[in-house]
Formats: C-alpha cells, sequence, structure tokens
C-alpha cells in the first residue's frame, strides 16, 4: 500500500506527457532545429596545386675543345662566373709551336706568290711580241694562280692554329653559378672527351616544371571553349616549397608542353620565376598553385553540408516549401577550401543545411535558422569571390 501511494502520481504524470499532443508542423515546437546558408552565384577563381620540379634557366657543360694537360684550375667551386672567364689553363706549348710553323707557312707562300705574279707579268709582256709560247704565258698565269691560293691556305691555317691557341684558356660559355670540378690539376684531357669538366647553371630567374593530368587540361579547356570558365592575362602561379611555406614571389605560365607523357598521361607545364636570393636550386620538390580562370555562376557549399547517395553522387538538403527538406543532386566540379564548387543542381536563394541534418528524410519539417559559423569553421557563403581547387 506505500509503494502504490508513491508511485500513483508518477504514473499519473507520465500518462499525462504522453497523451499530451506534439507539434509536428511547419516551425512548430517539434520540428528539428536546423542551421543554413543561403546560396549565392558568384564568379570563383579556379586554381590547381600540383607537384613540380625547379630546373635552372639555362645549364651548360664546360668541356675542353683542345687536348692537352690541365694546368692550372681558375676558379673558385661553387662561386658565380661571368661568360667569357677563364676557368681552366691547358698546357699551350704544342700549339704555340704550331701557330709559330703556320705563320712561317704564310710568310713563304707570301715570298712565292711575289715571284709568280712578276714572271707572269713579264710573259704578259713578251707573248706580244712572239717572244715566248702562248703554253708558257699560261702556266705563268697557273703558278701565280696556285701562288695566291697558298697564301690564302696559310691565312687559314694561321688563323686554326691561332684558334686552337686560344682554347687553351678554357672560358664560361655562360654567366652562372659553377659545381664541382670535375678534372684536377694534371689530368690528361681530350677535345673528344664525353665527360664535362665542371656544369655551370643560370638560376636566376629559375624554370619550375609542372605536371598535370592531361584529363584535367581537357576539362578545362572544355569548359573554356563553352564558356563557363574565363582566363584573362598570364595566370600567376604559387609556390609551396618543401618546407610547407610559400615562396615569396609570384611566377608566370610559359608554356604547355604540346605532348602528353604516354607513360604517366600527364602534361609538363612550365613556369617561370625570380630568384634573386638563390633559394630555388636545380631538382628541387615544390607544389605549384596556378590560377587557370575564372568560374561563372557558381555557388559555395560547405563540405560538411554534402553527403552521397547509394550510387556516390554528391547531394545536400534544402529547407523547401512549407520549410519542409527537400534533398538536391549536385553537380560539383572541385573544392575551395572547406566548400565544394557547385555548377548545378542548386539555384540563387536556395537555404542548404549545414547543421542538424543528420536524421533528417526528405519531406520532414524542420525549424530554420541562419547558420553562424565558429571561430576556425569555413565563412558562409556568397560573401567574397575565392578560389577553387580543381578536381
Amino acid at each position: 500500500m506505500t509503494f502504490l501511494r508513491h508511485t500513483a502520481p508518477v504514473m499519473v504524470l507520465l500518462l499525462a506527457a504522453c497523451n499530451e499532443p506534439t507539434a509536428i508542423g511547419p516551425g512548430g515546437e517539434g520540428a528539428p532545429t536546423v542551421s543554413f546558408v543561403v546560396m549565392k552565384q558568384e564568379s570563383i577563381t579556379i586554381t590547381t596545386e600540383l607537384p613540380g620540379r625547379t630546373a635552372s634557366y639555362e645549364s651548360s657543360d664546360v668541356r675542353p675543345q683542345v687536348n692537352g694537360i690541365i694546368e692550372a684550375r681558375l676558379f673558385a667551386e661553387g662561386s658565380v662566373v661571368r661568360e667569357g672567364q677563364p676557368l681552366y689553363r691547358i698546357d699551350s706549348a704544342p700549339y704555340v709551336t704550331a701557330f709559330a710553323s703556320s705563320r712561317a707557312g704564310l710568310a713563304r707562300a707570301e715570298a712565292a706568290i711575289a715571284s709568280s705574279e712578276e714572271q707572269a707579268r713579264r710573259y704578259g709582256e713578251l707573248v706580244k711580241i712572239n717572244a715566248v709560247s702562248r703554253q708558257d704565258y699560261e702556266n705563268a698565269l697557273t703558278t701565280a694562280a696556285q701562288a695566291r691560293a697558298d697564301v690564302a691556305a696559310q691565312h687559314a691555317s694561321l688563323k686554326n692554329a691561332q684558334i686552337d691557341l686560344s682554347r687553351t684558356i678554357v672560358r664560361a660559355p655562360i654567366s652562372g653559378r659553377i659545381g664541382r670540378s670535375l678534372a684536377t690539376t694534371g689530368a690528361l684531357v681530350s677535345a673528344s672527351q664525353t665527360q664535362a669538366l665542371a656544369v655551370i647553371q643560370r638560376l636566376d630567374p629559375i624554370f619550375v616544371d609542372i605536371q598535370q593530368s592531361s584529363a584535367d587540361l581537357l576539362k578545362l579547356r572544355q569548359r573554356m571553349l563553352t564558356g563557363t570558365v574565363t582566363r584573362e592575362g598570364n595566370p600567376k602561379v604559387q609556390l609551396i616549397l618543401e618546407d610547407g611555406s610559400a615562396y615569396g614571389a609570384k611566377g608566370e605560365l610559359r608554356f604547355a608542353d604540346v605532348t602528353v607523357d604516354q607513360s604517366t598521361g600527364s602534361q609538363v607545364i612550365r613556369a617561370l620565376f625570380p630568384n634573386p636570393d638563390g633559394l630555388l636550386m636545380p631538382g628541387m620538390f615544390v607544389r605549384a598553385r596556378l590560377d587557370q580562370g575564372a568560374q561563372k555562376n557558381a555557388m559555395l557549399v560547405p563540405q560538411r553540408a554534402v553527403g552521397r547517395d547509394e550510387r556516390g553522387n554528391p547531394i545536400a538538403m534544402v529547407v523547401g516549401a512549407d520549410n519542409k527538406v527537400e534533398v538536391r543532386l549536385l553537380q560539383a566540379t572541385g573544392t575551395s577550401g572547406s566548400n565544394w564548387v557547385v555548377t548545378g543542381g542548386l539555384k540563387q536563394g536556395d537555404k542548404v543545411i549545414v547543421e542538424g541534418g543528420m536524421m533528417l528524410r526528405p519531406g520532414m519539417p524542420v525549424t530554420p535558422r541562419a547558420w553562424k559559423p565558429k571561430n576556425g569553421q569555413v565563412r558562409p557563403v556568397g560573401t567574397n569571390p575565392t578560389q577553387v581547387k580543381q578536381n
């Protein structure tokens, strides 16, 4: 009796609570509360982050052009050299001798030409009075012509000897930073050797070779042809270095290769960057963010508001008529930070549910309220143009 006396009031309250009607109409007290963002069409810059490697603007092997023994190295390894600067000195004694011999041969040929031309002149006078035969006169003319040809040949031989002598000083073919020396003093080198003596690379400016999928480039070109994506001017490129930091200066795209690598299915895009401090070195791995155009009439939808259907297609729930839930199938072209870039499935002014949509079903009434992002969360959609990372 005591137990029934204490529990009776509680049971009456529970029964009263069960029999109380629940408001389930639009905006009623029983409708779940959801937060939404209002869609707004805007022009969005398409950016793509791709892997790449740095490459020197100019690179030249330092090679000997004559045979001989290296007498001296005339540069400091790793220093900056200028075009024409002496780098190595090769033993010049054989080439000094060859130059002197060619010069003596020229003097001998010049002396012979004077005698032969004088004889041809005399025979020309004598043949007029039949003092010499016509044949002798023609032979004299031939001898004089051969002497002139010998002089020309000796001039060329002397010039060649002079060139070989000058090549005993190996000079820098370009300006840039020179690497380690691959030959030491006393080494025998030849003009036909395959190994370079050193390598000079020009590092300011510097190239970055970027690899992009040919399929992505095809999609971008198709969007440009249809007018959904536009591009003006020469796009800028931002580099992300190996340590995750951003490179201070932006680069410019120079060209895209006209062929696709059959093994990787990618296309090489080359960008040019200033490198006054030498921070970028050839062969470094970097990531490049490219501005590839502006996507027209796109909308940014927070990723947390986008789900997938049974086929894997992106979907979103919106607050429809009478504050009832509707499901929309989206056409997404990429991401921008924590947002999806949507080009189809939504229209301007749609209220996309961001929070409170876990247990919702189509047609369920909800109590909507504007979404207020917390610190660190994505910004409300439609406030400013932003950038999109292409899929």
